[in-house]
């Protein structure tokens, strides 16, 4: 099934496109899933919450952008929600005038398993911080609201998630890191 069969079937509620949807968007959406989540079971229950949301809510997708974008700010916000309601998802901290190391040395490549087993390695706040500012693209501002921080708590947190993730890719030693992470972690460590 094409994309626009897969939306015309779901805005009918025709099982078969609602099937389709899930298999052609589950496996992207569970990695989304995952970078917010550690535990494996939530992770499945917010992708489950959010495909059923995308597809109880078809008709509110207007065809501005793309198709899989709409889907992702679903699972991101359900996701959002999930850690908010069941993790007390609360940041107080905001710091100023932190120094950050200006060069990290990495190798080559790195899988995105690595880069998973990394992100589940950060506390909940600067794991989703990082996420939603590096992955997904926020802007402090969007994250303070989303969150109901401040913008200084986001940078805070931004800025605590880069260097735990240096620390781990120094602690962890991990052969032949490089590409993927190279960027987020040599070139984004230090933007924010």
């Amino acid at each position: 099934m094409t994309e626009q069969e897969i939306i015309q079937g779901c805005r009918k509620q025709d099982r078969h496109a609602q099937q389709a949807l899930y298999e052609k968007y589950s496996p992207k959406m569970f990695g989304v899933c995952k970078r917010y989540l550690k535990n494996h079971e939530d992770a499945e229950d917010v992708l489950v919450e959010g495909l059923f949301k995308a597809i109880s809510k078809i008709d509110m997708y207007k065809g501005d952008g793309s198709f899989e974008g709409w889907i992702r700010r679903i699972v991101v916000n359900e996701a959002l929600m999930h850690l908010r309601k069941n993790k007390n998802f609360k940041m107080t901290v905001e710091i100023s005038n932190i120094e950050i190391q200006s060069f990290i040395t990495i190798q080559d490549e790195l899988e995105a398993q690595d880069i998973l087993a990394l992100l589940d390695k950060l506390p909940t706040g600067y794991r989703t911080i990082f996420n939603l500012y590096v992955v997904e693209g926020f802007k402090h501002r969007e994250i303070a609201e989303q969150l109901g921080i401040s913008i200084n708590t986001s940078k805070s947190q931004l800025i605590l998630a880069k260097k735990r993730l240096q620390k781990l890719v120094r602690e962890n030693q991990i052969p032949g890191v490089g590409g993927v992470l190279l960027l987020m972690v040599s070139s984004l460590l230090f933007i924010f």
